[in-house]
C-alpha cells in the first residue's frame, strides 16, 4: 500500500499553508543546522545562509524533483575541531578539507553518470547503509539527551522544558486535527519556549542588543572588507577529513532511499544518483568556501517529511529562502538563538530517533537476511565500532574514529566476506 501524502513533490500548498509549512521546515532543521557551528566554533549566521543557498543549489541540480533540505552535517564535527585545534584555531585546514569533500562528491557523481551506479550499489549495499544510518541517528542520541538535561545533575527546569516540548509535539502529531497536525514542530517549539520562559530559562537581552539587519559573518579565502579570512591548506589535518565523505555518501543514499519510500518514488533513478550527489557536493563546497560547515541531505529532512506527509519541493524551497532571510535579520537570528537547549533537546529526541528508525527501515524494506552470518558480522561490527567510540590513530594528530571508522570497516567487510 502506498503512503498517502498531504502534498506530493510538485504540489504547491495554498499561500498561508505554504508559509507555515516552510517555517516549520526551517524550525525542524534549526536544531542540527546551528548546533554544528556552535560545537565547531563556526558562525551560526553563515550556517543558516549556507543551508539555504545549498538547498537551492540542490533543487536546481535535481530539477526540483526531490524534497530535500540541506543542513549542517554532524559527521565532520570531530575532524573539524581537531583540524582547527592543530592550527591554533585557524579554520584553514577545516574549510579546505570540506571543500575537497564537496569535490569528491562531484567526482563520484560524474563517474556515476558515465558508468552507472552499479559499483556504488556493490560498495554500499543496504547491509552497510542501514547500520550506517542507525549509527548516525543513535550517535546523535547523546546530543539530544544532553540538550534535554537528561543527565546526572541536569537542571530540573531544562528537563521540564524538554518533556513539555516532547509531549506537546508528540500529542499534536498523534491527536492533532487538520492544519495543526501538519505543523507539530512549530507548535511544539512555541509551547516549549513558553514553558522555558515561565521557568526563567529565556534571556532576551541578545535580541535587544542585536541590530535589525546584519550581514552574515562570512569567512573567505580572500580579503573582502572586514570579513575574516583563511588560506587553502593541504596538510595531513586537511586530508584526514576527506575519507569521512564515505559516511555522508552512505547517509545520502540511505536518506534518498527512505525518502523515496515515503514519497512513492525512486529518487536514485529519477532524477538519478549523479544529480543528487552533484547537488549535495556543490552545496558543501560552496558552504565551506564562505566559512560554513559541510552540508548534507540529513535525516531530519526525511523525518519531517515522514512525520508530516508534506513532500512538496515548494515547501523545501520556501524554507531555504526563509533561512537565507533569517541569516540577514539580526533580531530574528538573535531571537532564534535564545531558544533554550531543553526545547531543542525535546524535539531532537523525536527527530534523531526517527533517523535511527529509518536505518532499520532500510534493512527491513530491502529484506536483508540476518540468517546469513556475513550480514550479522557486518552490522555487528559497524554498530559496536560506530557507537562504542572506537578510534584508530593514523599519522600525527589524524585519527580515524566513530562513523568514519564504522563506514570503512563496513565497506571492507562487505567486499571481503563471501556471499555464500
Amino acid at each position: 500500500m502506498k503512503n498517502e501524502l498531504l502534498y506530493d513533490v510538485h504540489e504547491k500548498p495554498p499561500v498561508l499553508k505554504w508559509a507555515a509549512l516552510s517555517f516549520q521546515h526551517v524550525f525542524a532543521m534549526f536544531g542540527a543546522t546551528v548546533l554544528v557551528p556552535i560545537l565547531t566554533g563556526l558562525p551560526i549566521s553563515v550556517a543558516l545562509f549556507a543551508s539555504g543557498i545549498g538547498t537551492l543549489i540542490y533543487i536546481a541540480a535535481t530539477k526540483a524533483k526531490v524534497p530535500v533540505y540541506l543542513g549542517s552535517s554532524f559527521a565532520y564535527i570531530t575532524a573539524v575541531i581537531i583540524a582547527k585545534e592543530s592550527l591554533g584555531g585557524d579554520v584553514s585546514a577545516a574549510q579546505t578539507g570540506l571543500i575537497l569533500v564537496g569535490l569528491v562528491y562531484v567526482v563520484i557523481a560524474l563517474i556515476v553518470k558515465m558508468i552507472g551506479k552499479g559499483w556504488v550499489d556493490k560498495l554500499l549495499p543496504p547491509i552497510v547503509i542501514g547500520p550506517m544510518i542507525i549509527i548516525i541517528g543513535l550517535g546523535l542520541a547523546g546530543v539530544a539527551v544532553g540538550s534535554a538535561g537528561f543527565t546526572s545533575g541536569g537542571d530540573w527546569r531544562i528537563i521540564v522544558t524538554a518533556i513539555a516540548t516532547f509531549a506537546i509535539t508528540a500529542t499534536v502529531m498523534s491527536l492533532g486535527k487538520g492544519f495543526m497536525r501538519i505543523i507539530p514542530f512549530i507548535i511544539g517549539i512555541f509551547g516549549g519556549y513558553l514553558v522555558a520562559f515561565a521557568l526563567g530559562l529565556v534571556d532576551l537581552s541578545p535580541v535587544a542588543a542585536a541590530p535589525l539587519f546584519s550581514i552574515p559573518d562570512f569567512i573567505l579565502p580572500f580579503k573582502l572588507g572586514n570579513f575574516q579570512t583563511y588560506q587553502f591548506y593541504f596538510g595531513v589535518e586537511t586530508w584526514v577529513i576527506v575519507p569521512i565523505a564515505i559516511v555522508t555518501i552512505s547517509e545520502h543514499i540511505g536518506d534518498h532511499t527512505v525518502l523515496g519510500k515515503i514519497c512513492n518514488r525512486n529518487f536514485l533513478k529519477d532524477p538519478g544518483l549523479d544529480r543528487t550527489l552533484m547537488g549535495d557536493g556543490i552545496a558543501t563546497a560552496v558552504s565551506a568556501l564562505i566559512g560554513g560547515p559541510a552540508n548534507t541531505t540529513y535525516g531530519e529532512n526525511t523525518g519531517v517529511v515522514g512525520l508530516t506527509k508534506v513532500a512538496s519541493v515548494w515547501v523545501v524551497g520556501g524554507a531555504a529562502v526563509l533561512a537565507i532571510v533569517i541569516s540577514f535579520v539580526g533580531k530574528v537570528s538573535a531571537l532564534i538563538s535564545t531558544i533554550p537547549s531543553g526545547v531543542l533537546g525535546g524535539m531532537s529526541i523525536l527527530l534523531y530517533g526517527f533517523i535511527a528508525s529509518n536505518g532499520l527501515r532500510v534493512l527491513i524494506d530491502e529484506k536483508v537476511d540476518f540468517g546469513k552470518q556475513r550480514n550479522v558480522i557486518i552490522a555487528a561490527s559497524m554498530l559496536v565500532l560506530g557507537l562504542g567510540g572506537a578510534a584508530f590513530k593514523l599519522v600525527g594528530l589524524a585519527t580515524l574514529s566513530g562513523t568514519a571508522l564504522a563506514a570503512i570497516v563496513g565497506v571492507a567487510l562487505n567486499l571481503i566476506l563471501p556471499n555464500d
